[in-house]
């Protein structure tokens, strides 16, 4: 029997845009254009900037597009910049499972090599669709937090993949890639516990340059330990454990995009429910001057990531505060609203704001845990000073597969988030672009659409 990497070869060798199922090219078209939103909201801040610079620094002709610059960098350093900037805000799409990860982060991959060597959008939409594919059922194989390695750890297959493919790569180059990316890159967990720091939003963008290269050192001949999963200092061995890998069939559509979530709120995925039931009932329940206690029942993957370490009752960091249950919750509760503006460093030290945070518990409830990951199911409830407790439950997030945003709500995100840096007629342009993205034949205009630093 062949092995898994050889299993993930041969399926992308053989995918071709005809496979792909309808709904499926238009998740891809509706995932890029959310990417390209959140990159805009994250241009000025830190970690993108750094990002841009380093990838600045590099001049490559024919190059890959920096995003939001015209500059043509190295294919590499092009993904760790496009990547930072795509998930710096923690607003791109997620995937629960075993291992929750956010797979439009493999974009950074899939653009970079695409800019570079000019691809068309059949193309790039095929290598897109089979990168998300790789990263999902990765995840829905075995957990690898709970060995203490972070998800972007999977990442680098899928990066990889989704750049061979784009490189034409055949299965036993694709093979060699998924080796020489999988021995070297992986991630620890500390990257999210504690207080946070800036590379939370840089580590799936390490993924997708350490992708990029392999793919493209495999492009040139490099060969690769192997067999990467099953070998006897493999990845079963020192990372996951082993486990069983279920690919489609020849000719099948890769269509695990389809049970991703696109995200409303700017705030860690296992949040939402709980931050849109506060906001429903925020009326009822009065002034946050008024309350008493704000108890969250959830499950406990959120316990575990955003509601357990003391951290997240004091966070002093943005990449802290969007993944901490109480502070978000408290910053819906107290502004009506959680956005861009809930995070600057004047909000999260904000003593009335620090003090609210503070009335927030989090259980564990069991029968919530047993919900996910089908869905992301918060009871909520609110106790004020005088004793009246408002309480609801809610299980599926807007955005989630089962109450789906609309393809207006992606574009009205993209001129949310770009209204300070691109006129409006240029993001009608930028959406047009990637809705009719099957019929467009060089990505390199695309990206030099997406310039506003």
């Amino acid at each position: 029997m062949s092995n898994i990497a050889e299993q993930m070869a041969a399926y992308a060798e053989q995918l071709k845009f005809e496979h792909l199922k309808p709904e499926t090219v238009k998740e891809v078209k509706r995932r890029l254009l959310d990417s390209i939103a959140c990159s805009l909201g994250a241009n000025g801040n830190t970690p993108p900037e750094i990002a841009k610079r380093i990838a600045g620094a590099v001049n490559c002709e024919p190059g890959s597009n920096v995003i939001g610059t015209g500059h043509a960098s190295s294919p590499d350093m092009a993904a760790f910049a496009n990547g930072t900037q795509f998930r710096y805000l923690d607003y791109n799409d997620t995937y629960l499972s075993l291992e929750p990860c956010h797979p439009s982060d493999n974009f950074a991959a899939t653009l970079a090599i695409a800019t570079w060597k000019s691809i068309g959008g059949k193309e790039f939409i095929t290598a897109s669709a089979l990168a998300y594919e790789i990263l999902c059922r990765l995840c829905d194989a075995k957990s690898i937090r709970l060995n203490n390695w972070d998800h972007v750890t999977y990442g680098n297959f899928s990066a990889a993949l989704g750049a061979s493919k784009l490189l034409g790569l055949n299965a036993e180059a694709m093979v060699h890639a998924l080796g020489l990316v999988g021995t070297p890159n992986n991630a620890l967990r500390q990257t999210r516990v504690g207080e946070l720091s800036m590379w939370k939003g840089c580590a799936f963008a390490n993924a997708s340059r350490a992708g990029v290269f392999a793919a493209m050192l495999a492009a040139e001949g490099m060969t690769g330990p192997a067999p990467i999963f099953e070998g006897e200092k493999g990845f079963f061995d020192r990372v996951s454990g082993p486990f069983d890998l279920t690919l489609p069939g020849p000719g099948e559509s890769p269509d695990m995009i389809l049970g991703t979530y696109i995200k409303f709120w700017p705030a860690e995925y296992h949040s939402q429910t709980a931050i849109e039931i506060v906001l429903n009932k925020r009326e009822e329940i009065g002034p946050a001057e008024n309350i008493e206690e704000i108890l969250i029942e959830s499950f406990d993957a959120a316990v575990d990531i955003i509601g357990e370490e003391e951290e997240k009752w004091n966070p002093h960091s943005r990449e802290t505060a969007d993944h901490s249950m109480p502070y978000l919750v408290a910053v819906a509760l107290m502004d009506g609203k959680v956005d861009l503006d809930s995070f600057t460093p004047e909000r999260i030290a904000d003593p009335e704001l620090r003090a609210l945070v503070h009335k927030v518990k989090i259980v564990r409830n069991d029968e919530l845990s047993a919900k996910y990951p089908d869905g992301i199911p918060n009871i909520v409830t609110v106790t004020t000073k005088d004793g009246k407790k408002v309480s609801d439950r809610l299980d599926y997030a807007h955005g989630h597969p089962n109450n789906p945003l609309a393809d207006e709500e992606i574009v009205e995100k993209l001129k949310r988030l770009g209204g300070p840096y691109l006129s409006e007629e240029r993001m009608d342009s930028i959406s047009e672009f990637v809705f009719d993205l099957e019929n467009q034949q060089n990505l390199k205009t695309l990206a030099e659409m997406c310039v506003w630093s």
